[in-house]
């Protein structure tokens, strides 16, 4: 689609074909998406929630209204505050009106999109609503495994936001 989101160095997904993943390309359709998607969901698996917030926010200003990269990467911009909100500020309204929000924007995500399972993000956020104890512990799933942050995801962070 757009040349300023293809990077040929973004590893292909290590199993499965995730939305996103254009197999007979051997290519991700926006490779700065999946990036930030790796980054991000690792620092929110290891407590990072700002700094996952960023990562998914400063990506998504790449894609325009209407789109489903802009409304996910919006949506995890939310999951991310939201748990930031219970953890660092012990604010459940918050974090609800923030999970409220980014169901919303979820809504209409596939299911494998760019290797998050989208729809346990959604099956959490639902019964957090309802019971914020819920998020406590959750790790986001990438790829079907539950991977947390490393120096690189910092440093990858550090680069965005130079």
């Amino acid at each position: 689609m757009d040349d300023h989101t293809r990077d040929p160095s973004v590893d292909p997904p290590p199993t499965g074909d995730p939305t996103g993943w254009l197999e007979a390309k051997g290519r991700w359709e926006h490779a700065t998406l999946r990036r930030a998607v790796v980054h991000g969901v690792r620092l929110f698996n290891s407590g990072a929630y700002h700094e996952s917030h960023d990562c998914f926010e400063l990506e998504w200003y790449n894609y325009g209204r209407g789109t489903t990269e802009s409304a996910f990467l919006h949506g995890m911009v939310q999951v991310a505050a939201g748990a930031y909100k219970r953890f660092d500020f012990e604010d459940d309204d918050g974090m609800r009106s923030l999970f409220e929000t980014a169901l919303q924007y979820l809504q209409g995500t596939p299911r494998d999109y760019y290797g998050v399972d989208v729809l346990q993000v959604r099956t959490v956020l639902t019964n957090a609503i309802n019971e914020p104890g819920r998020i406590d512990g959750w790790d986001i799933p990438l790829d079907g495994e539950r991977p947390v942050a490393r120096p690189d995801d910092y440093e990858y962070l550090d680069e965005l936001e130079g």
